[in-house]
């Protein structure tokens, strides 16, 4: 079965207005992993991480290969950057929410690629919660689906999108420990 959506003109992207309200229906994907370094040190390690050392591309998902014209240091609300795709695609991710040590949260608009067609948009939320001596890592990407787009993203993109999640997460548990325990 494939699954289209209806044609809709370009809504261009969000700006200062919040992506996602309360009242839309949305595709929530989450994955979490758990490692022995406390929440503080993990939260420090991962916001200002390079991303291309954790999201490599999966399937038809491409990597990260760094981020273009960053406002400044991604530690505080409002800060933007466009991650650079390795499939030559680009976004506009703004920080919308930052609680040191615990939690970040952020959109992403302006999908240059297929995803800009389905999505208007994506909210991504980490949380750090202790766990015994350690960390429970927690990721949430909740796509908004374009009208006529939530089944496709549902029951076609989500799934898969999971398993690109998981091997981003696994690599960011991976380079937490090596950066908190430098050999």
């Amino acid at each position: 079965m494939i699954l289209r959506c209806p044609e809709q003109p370009a809504t261009g992207m969000i700006g200062a207005m919040t992506l996602i309200s309360r009242t839309d229906r949305t595709v929530p994907v989450t994955v979490q992993a758990r490692t022995p370094v406390a929440p503080g040190s993990a939260f420090d390690i991962v916001v200002p991480i390079d991303l291309s050392r954790v999201f490599h591309g999966w399937g038809p998902f491409p990597g990260v290969r760094g981020a273009k014209n960053q406002t400044g240091a991604w530690d505080h609300v409002g800060a933007s950057r466009n991650p650079d795709l390795s499939d030559g695609s680009t976004a506009t991710e703004r920080l919308t929410e930052y609680t040191s040590g615990h939690s970040f949260g952020y959109e992403i608009t302006g999908f240059t690629n297929m995803l800009g067609k389905i999505a208007e948009g994506v909210r991504g939320e980490w949380t750090f919660t202790p766990d015994q001596q350690g960390t429970v890592i927690r990721w949430t990407y909740e796509f908004k689906p374009r009208p006529g787009c939530h089944p496709v993203i549902a029951f076609g993109l989500a799934p898969v999108w999971r398993r690109y999640m998981l091997d981003a997460i696994r690599a960011t548990v991976s380079a937490v420990e090596q950066d908190a325990h430098p050999d």
